[in-house]
């Protein structure tokens, strides 16, 4: 009966750290922080670094295309391709800029007007304060958050030429960062394949490729869809007599960069803007033009571009661009989709080779 009693315990099990596994995962969490840290705090090179992979990887398409047709040498090609894409900004600044600087500072004058006729309650806009009290939400939102005292407390001509001195040192690092990924990025690229097994490097090259071929025509695409989202809005606002339909329509272009919420929140901005300076009719023209714009970018101008390189679900779409506006904002934004479509890239070919491992052994068998 005594043995009884003890029948089905377990034996008492004592686990041991040896001070070396205790020390290396210290080591490896400290290293992790420091990392975290270190990204952290040079958050905004790797902002720049980002910008300039995106147009570098914009203008490869171009640079393989001079590559197959007419200069065999990468380094002629990329010069060739790098000083036409300068020329073509330059050309398309001479030609716009002028317009786009005054109707700017027309637009600027004119904004305190209908700021004036809001808080008032008149004007076209003047039932926003009516109805809604927009002004006295505003202005209790701005004092929540102690706005007033922060933007006393801070030296208005140190920030503005801080921004204005940082705004001119990325664009010079962006610039020659760029030429340098597309002088540099296939040797790149082939040094990370030999650091790999040979048996391994066909796979990861495949993959590599696959990649490649997503985020290319993302990025190729979004600036397409942009740029078509910017000219029509343009012309429509010209068409219409809105003011400042140059500076409107760049507006929409950069904002349509953003995924999903980019486009209606130009498409709010431009018909705020048409309604109050033109009348009615002319912001529901607008509206209208808008609601059928995004109808015909979401189901023909969008498939037919992504259609063939970023495969992803509109719900994988939705969530992941929701991941990244809320880690890195309008860069998570931007960066969401073809950090998603690699991720997609990844998972298929996990997938492959996983069945095929799965199916060689009973086929052998």
């Amino acid at each position: 009966m005594r043995g009884r009693c003890f029948v089905g315990l377990a034996p008492e099990r004592v686990v041991h750290f040896r001070p070396r596994t205790v020390l290396t995962v210290l080591a490896v969490l400290l290293g992790i922080g420091v990392g975290l840290y270190v990204l952290w705090i040079s958050r905004q090179v790797i902002s720049w670094i980002l910008v300039a992979l995106f147009l570098a990887l914009a203008l490869n398409p171009a640079v393989e295309w001079l590559q197959r047709r007419w200069l065999r040498r990468r380094g002629l090609s990329v010069g060739v391709a790098y000083v036409g894409a300068l020329v073509l900004a330059a050309g398309i600044a001479a030609a716009f800029v002028p317009t786009l600087v005054d109707q700017v500072n027309n637009f600027a004058d004119a904004v305190p007007g209908y700021v004036d006729d809001l808080t008032k309650g008149r004007g076209r806009l003047g039932f926003l304060e009516t109805r809604y009290h927009i002004v006295e939400k505003v202005r209790s939102a701005i004092q929540a958050g102690n706005a007033e005292r922060l933007l006393g407390a801070t030296g208005t001509a140190i920030s503005v030429t801080r921004s204005v001195v940082t705004a001119i040192v990325a664009t010079v690092t962006v610039l020659f960062m760029t030429l340098f990924m597309l002088l540099e990025g296939p040797a790149w690229v082939q040094r990370v394949y030999g650091l790999l097994p040979p048996e391994r490097r066909p796979r990861w090259e495949a993959v590599g490729r696959e990649i490649y071929r997503t985020i290319g025509g993302y990025v190729t695409g979004n600036l397409l869809i942009s740029l078509i989202a910017g000219v029509s809005s343009g012309i429509l606002l010209f068409a219409v007599g809105v003011p400042y339909a140059v500076a409107l329509g760049l507006l929409v272009a950069l904002l349509d960069l953003i995924p999903l919420a980019g486009a209606t929140l130009a498409a709010i901005l431009v018909t705020l803007v048409a309604f109050a300076a033109n009348g009615l009719t002319a912001g529901i023209i607008v509206a209208v033009f808008f609601v059928v714009y995004q109808q015909l970018e979401n189901h023909v101008l969008q498939p037919l571009v992504y259609g063939r390189t970023v495969q992803l679900s509109p719900l994988a779409v939705l969530i992941s661009v929701l991941i990244g506006a809320q880690v890195a904002g309008i860069l998570g934004a931007l960066g969401a989709i073809p950090i998603a479509g690699t991720i997609q890239v990844l998972l298929v070919d996990w997938q492959r080779h996983r069945r095929r491992a799965v199916e060689t052994p009973a086929g052998a068998g």
